[in-house]
């Protein structure tokens, strides 16, 4: 008995083990995710099998080139990869749990309708991707670094037509601002048919490759889109991008219920 109690603690160990190492690998992997880091992990992965080889075929000049590369190349990963490092080790210090509480979301997502009234009222067109769990860094690194707090007055200066930036999307991740002006891909043929404007185009092609929640505001009509997923709702108000983003951060309706009145009425007021 005591045996077999041994054995069995003994695999418990071993299956915990490998379940937290490829977590460990799995965040790895999702921090990196389209990065430029990715390439530079291709080129590592590419020499540790050419070292492999030079190994076990004998190449003695190829092996002490790649031997003294190894030496330097430690230093040269670190540097490298400090960013994903630097984001890792935030990752690792922050709550996921807790990492914004009801009353933030509520903020964020009051912002984003402020903006949303003003930019339909003066006819501003608007791009807003909300990431998801799919990472849109690569796209992130087309515009400008922002890394601020989410606001009205914040997205509205960036989508007013004086401003250099105003045609490109903003990107935001855990209710934050991270990079404004980026370059979105733009919908295959296929999901093109009877749509006009490059703001829907490019919201379509983000929805295509990533599960992004996106706002579009046209500049021409004033109207408010959504799109997310296989879903494209165009003309719609206030309250149903509220209702949208309330059931996205799983918040019950009646939570959100005061300041959707509000703003729809300051809406309703400005049109």
């Amino acid at each position: 008995m005591e045996f077999l109690s041994n054995v069995w603690h003994s695999y418990l160990v071993d299956i915990l083990d490998i379940l937290f190492v490829s977590y460990i690998f799995y965040k790895l992997l999702l921090l990196i995710k389209g990065t430029r880091a990715v390439q530079v992990l291709r080129g590592l992965t590419i020499l540790i099998i050419v070292t492999a080889f030079a190994q076990v075929l004998h190449f003695q000049t190829v092996g002490w080139i790649l031997k003294w590369f190894w030496v330097a190349g430690i230093i040269a990963v670190v540097i490298v990869f400090q960013p994903e490092m630097r984001a890792i080790l935030a990752d690792i210090g922050q709550s996921h749990p807790s990492r914004t509480n009801l009353k933030e979301k509520l903020a964020f997502m009051e912002e984003i309708i402020g903006a949303l009234a003003v930019l339909k009222a003066k006819r501003c067109g608007a791009l807003i991707v909300i990431e998801q769990t799919t990472g849109l860094r690569n796209y992130a690194e087309t515009g400008i670094p922002v890394d601020g707090r989410v606001s009205s007055e914040l997205l509205c200066s960036i989508f007013m037509s004086t401003a250099p930036i105003h045609d490109g999307a903003v990107i935001i991740k855990d209710e934050r601002l991270i990079a404004a002006g980026c370059i979105l891909p733009l919908a295959s043929e296929r999901d093109m048919r009877n749509i006009t404007g490059t703001r829907h185009q490019a919201a379509i092609g983000i929805a295509e490759v990533s599960d992004a929640f996106v706002i579009v505001v046209s500049a021409e009509r004033g109207e408010i889109s959504l799109v997310y997923g296989r879903n494209f709702e165009r003309n719609i108000n206030s309250e149903r991008v509220k209702e949208a983003l309330a059931d996205l951060y799983k918040i019950e309706v009646g939570q959100t219920r005061i300041f959707v009145r509000r703003n729809f009425k300051k809406e309703r007021k400005d049109e």
